[in-house]
């Protein structure tokens, strides 16, 4: 087994790796991440983790990555800083991916923004790095930094992008991307003009002082850009090379298998099946060039000292750590524990700066690994309602012959419970304790949605949350023991464990409000002075639960009734109630809310749960809220298929339009079970998602020359599962930038203002394509067959017009039609225009 190998003579160095016996089989989840872990993340059972995290107390030296989106992070060399040279390394992502595409399922926008999240933090566990973010939201693919900043708000970004380097305190930055202008996603050039502007701006007191005395200011040594691409040979003057090889001290598995692992976790954009291969494999040599600060000719830590050494008093402490360290046996963790709880002791009256304090809290997560003591919290329940008693299951053993003693325990409600100064044992010790969750308890919900967003950012009024990639528990813990003579607290949450193994492992319980409102469709279309009937249900987290409900309505429209009374018996049930709203005469766009009262309390959000199988479960509790689009819209024609691809909301929204849909299957793909539809319209990527497609194109096209109408929403060009996408030949560019149109309010220039796709049933006007949201379109056609007619052109600014956002062909009896314009985004968000566009498209043929 080849260890990680120590930097080349000249460089920084690190110590020599103790070569840990008898490894045993180790879970990756297990390896014990840098970021302060919940107990059992190192135990006993995990002797060489213990050993990386000693490591990993023994050095200092602290890496910031900074990029903009989740995926853009260089994987491997987190892994090679992390779990090789053992340094604190934490990747820092602008945006949490909330404005991109789900190979998935139909999450989008903000639930996609909470998946990619916790894909990162997936990703992290596997790689050894920490997660931050910004408060900066990802509204799609920018072609210009300039504009990305002016969307965001640059001021705010830049001082979080400062708040994250004074709360992690990197010695060095490194920028995924450079800071210069280039043909790479605006996004991409603007996290690494932040980082450079907020490396000069960290240091200095007089910036952003809102943020001080809570932290203080703090400059690294160097920025640097990390370039893609392998470099061989001699590095160019100013670029310094660096080789990452090697393989982990705690598996043998080499970092380029690590971090294909780590990467493989960004599964809604395709990188489930992320290999070594697919990585390139072999030795890998990664090129920088610093950017700002103090010149580095050898390493990235040159002139770094990353030792204890660098913190007045600190060198016997790393001299201590040394030896625990070289006498570790990994056959007995616990025999080290005398000598963790006197380094605890001495590290106590060592002064320093916020890393001595994570040092402490890493030391406190060695010494509980050594010792084998696991403390738990249960509930019978996942969820827990505030105002309710709760019955919560303490219990707490320790494996090792050391006495531990259990002294007290913290409860949320303030309460601190006395455990009867219990000794712990390897049978533990168990207590049930029964108290009431205060009213005014927070519901589980992201920090970052709690408060209405803008669309280039998201607000966040507790500065203290700002950076952090997810909330705090809902319900936190604190037990504190006595070992040694010393006291060590331990935070955790309370937990819900499912009866049935199969079901998961232990999650944090869930604060939720006792009924849960929604919308049961989240766009409602009306007719100018129409009535139609809204449908909300109501869902009970406990039994019985009795209440009234209304409509909130702004001026305008009208809702009979004005509220309605419901009673759900039985927990986990629920009703559906309906109510006939009445749109005003003139078409507008409106918020319509739903509110259920319980007792004397208003409740109005909703409950939605999102699984995968590669991130925990996550919750939302979003407002319950309508978008209520009052327009002028005709459709012609019936029944219409619908053929999914990546996901979008496109069947729901033929529904509101007035059409039945019919959701075809790969059985539906024939002559006869196509004959019958007045259109098909085939979902966003299906020609890259559905390997069945290809063999029933010739079905397809045939119910195209018999005269029907297809309407092929936008493929991307990489991992098409066939290049024939048309009757007629058209093709897609890997110029993605070049055809695409990313601002939402371009003019848009009609090239065929008599065709019937812009005058029949709804007469297409500029007004169509006002209120549009992220973007135009993208993945434009770039080429197509002569049979084709180009109905739009649009562009962004300085650019040519693009003419390939929405292309119309008859093929024998019928109309084949591909458009890259992004109705999948404009019909969640109630763009009257996209709605009846799309309407004329589909009614083309009739």
């Amino acid at each position: 087994m080849t260890y990680c190998p120590a930097p080349a003579a000249g460089r920084v160095s690190t110590r020599a790796r103790t070569v840990l016996l008898a490894l045993g089989t180790l879970g990756l989840a297990a390896l014990g991440a840098a970021e302060p872990a919940a107990p059992g993340a190192i135990s006993p059972e995990n002797p060489a983790a213990i050993a990386q995290q000693l490591r990993s107390f023994e050095t200092f030296g602290s890496v910031l990555y900074v990029a903009a989106h989740p995926d853009d992070e260089n994987t491997q060399l987190i892994t090679y800083l992390a779990r090789c040279r053992d340094y604190r390394t934490a990747y820092l992502s602008l945006t949490r991916g909330d404005g991109g595409q789900n190979l998935l399922g139909p999450e989008f926008g903000d639930l996609l923004g909470v998946i990619r999240t916790q894909e990162l933090l997936a990703a992290r566990r596997l790689d050894g790095g920490r997660q931050f973010f910004s408060r900066a939201r990802d509204f799609g693919y920018s072609k210009d930094y300039r504009q990305t900043l002016t969307k965001w708000d640059h001021q705010q970004v830049l001082a979080d992008v400062v708040r994250v380097i004074r709360t992690f305190r990197p010695d060095v930055i490194i920028t995924r991307f450079s800071p210069e202008p280039a043909s790479t996603h605006g996004h991409h050039t603007a996290s690494a003009a932040l980082a450079l502007e907020a490396f000069r701006l960290a240091g200095d007191p007089t910036a952003f002082p809102d943020q001080l005395p809570a932290l203080q200011p703090w400059q690294p040594r160097r920025i640097l850009w990390n370039g893609f691409g392998a470099a061989g040979g001699a590095a160019p003057a100013g670029v310094l090379h660096v080789a990452i090889d090697g393989d982990d001290p705690v598996t043998g598995a080499s970092f380029a298998v690590l971090a294909a692992k780590s990467r493989s976790m960004h599964r809604t954009q395709g990188f489930a099946n992320f290999s070594v291969a697919a990585g390139g494999g072999g030795p890998r040599i990664e090129s920088f060039q610093v950017l700002a600060g103090e010149p580095a000719a050898h390493d990235l830590m040159d002139g770094v000292d990353v030792t204890w050494g660098r913190i007045p008093g600190g060198a016997p402490i790393g001299a201590a750590a040394a030896n625990i360290l070289a006498h570790f046996d990994p056959a007995h963790p616990a025999a080290s524990v005398p000598a963790l709880l006197e380094l605890r002791s001495r590290l106590a009256a060592v002064s320093g700066d916020a890393v001595v304090a994570e040092k402490r809290l890493q030391l406190d997560r060695i010494l509980i690994a050594c010792l084998g003591l696991e403390v738990t919290a249960t509930v019978p329940t996942p969820e827990v309602v505030p105002g309710e008693k709760l019955r919560v299951r303490e219990r707490a053993r320790v494996q090792a012959a050391v006495a531990v003693i259990w002294e007290s325990t913290l409860y949320p409600n303030g309460k601190s419970v006395s455990m009867g100064h219990a000794a712990l044992g390897p049978s533990g010790t168990e207590k049930d304790e029964r108290w009431t969750l205060p009213k005014d308890t927070p519901l589980t919900e992201p920090y970052w949605l709690r408060e209405r967003e803008t669309p280039g950012m998201f607000r966040v009024s507790d500065p203290t949350l700002i950076g952090r990639p997810e909330s705090p528990p809902s319900l936190p813990v604190e037990d504190t023991f006595l070992v040694g003579g010393q006291t060590l607290v331990v935070p955790h949450a309370i937990d819900y464990v499912p009866e049935d193994p199969a079901a998961g492992p232990p999650q944090p319980a869930d604060v939720v409000a006792p009924v849960s409102v929604a919308f049961i469709s989240p766009v409602q279309l009306f007719e100018p002075g129409s009535s139609r009937e809204v449908k909300v249900a109501v869902a009970a987290v406990r039994a019985d639960m009795e209440g009234s409900l209304r409509l909130d309505v702004p001026a305008g429209w009208s809702v009979k009734p004005r509220s309605q009374r419901f009673h759900v018996l039985e927990a986990g049930h629920g009703i559906t109630l309906a109510f006939a709203v009445t749109a005003p005469a003139a078409p507008e766009n409106a918020e319509i809310g739903a509110t259920a009262r319980v007792g004397f309390t208003d409740y109005n959000t909703g409950h939605v749960a999102i699984s995968y199988p590669h991130i925990p479960p996550q919750l939302l509790q979003p407002p319950a809220r309508l978008r209520a689009v009052c327009l002028e819209l005709g459709i012609r024609g019936k029944m219409v298929g619908y053929l999914p691809g990546a996901g979008d909301s496109t069947a729901e929204s033929l529904r509101q339009m007035g059409y039945t849909v019919r959701v075809l299957g790969s059985a539906d793909l024939t002559p006869e079970g196509l004959q019958r539809l007045d259109a098909v319209v085939i979902g966003i990527r299906a020609f890259n998602t559905r390997a069945d497609l290809p063999a029933h194109l010739p079905a397809l096209f045939g119910y195209v020359q018999n005269g029907g109408t297809v309407v092929d929403e936008y493929n991307t060009p990489g991992g098409l599962q066939t290049t024939e996408l048309a009757p007629y030949p058209l093709k897609l560019s890997r110029e993605l930038p070049r055809f695409r149109v990313t601002d939402e309010d371009s003019a848009v220039t009609m090239l065929q203002p008599d065709d019937r796709a812009l005058t029949e049933p709804n007469v297409i006007t500029a007004l169509d394509f006002e209120g549009w949201v992220q973007e135009r379109g993208l993945d434009f056609a770039s080429e197509w067959d002569e049979h084709f007619t180009p109905l739009l052109a649009c562009s962004d600014a300085g650019e040519p017009p693009l003419k390939g956002g929405l292309l119309v062909a008859h093929y024998g009896r019928g109309i084949y039609i591909y458009t890259g314009l992004s109705f999948f985004r404009q019909f969640p968000a109630g763009v009257p225009g996209a709605y009846r566009l799309f309407a004329n498209l589909v009614s083309l043929g009739k």
